[in-house]
């Protein structure tokens, strides 16, 4: 049986700001990111199983992304927590923002690196994560592909 890709696209609005950057995004600013997803494995070949012809159900490969990333990075704001934007960070928790502290500068190659390795640790066997597509803007994304990655 051949191996077949999947991709499902998700969207989510977030918040990050670059820490010792020297242009507009120094400044706490949002994206509505796209995230595309693919993924590769051969298709369920059991016909008796209900999920024949399958590579992954799309719903499950939808309740992996939603735990891991959107549900996590929608409406939140992303801060790396070995900067003093630390400081911000608290003050806007304590006021009831949703914050995410990261070992990392939030810029998208970054943060698709992060989104790769959350999204692996949680697919089946079967399944590789193939590649990831992070839209910031309509003209800038980041890619990660694993054959870049192994």
């Amino acid at each position: 049986m051949s191996n077949i890709r999947i991709t499902k696209q998700f969207s989510f609005e977030t918040g990050h700001a670059l820490y010792g950057y020297d242009g507009k995004c120094k400044n706490v600013h949002g994206h509505s990111y796209r995230l595309d997803v693919t993924v590769i494995g051969t298709p369920i070949s059991d016909n008796t199983n209900v999920k024949f012809g399958m590579v992954i159900d799309f719903s499950d490969l939808k309740k992996i992304v939603k735990e891991e990333i959107v549900n996590v990075f929608d409406h939140a704001t992303v801060f790396n927590k070995n900067t003093p934007h630390v400081e911000l960070a608290k003050e806007l928790a304590d006021r009831g923002h949703d914050i995410i502290l990261v070992n990392y500068q939030p810029t998208s190659e970054m943060m698709v690196i992060d989104f790769a390795k959350k999204i692996k640790k949680r697919l089946p066997n079967n399944i590789k994560l193939h590649s990831l597509k992070l839209q910031e803007t309509a003209t800038s994304f980041a890619e990660w592909f694993a054959s870049d990655n192994d």
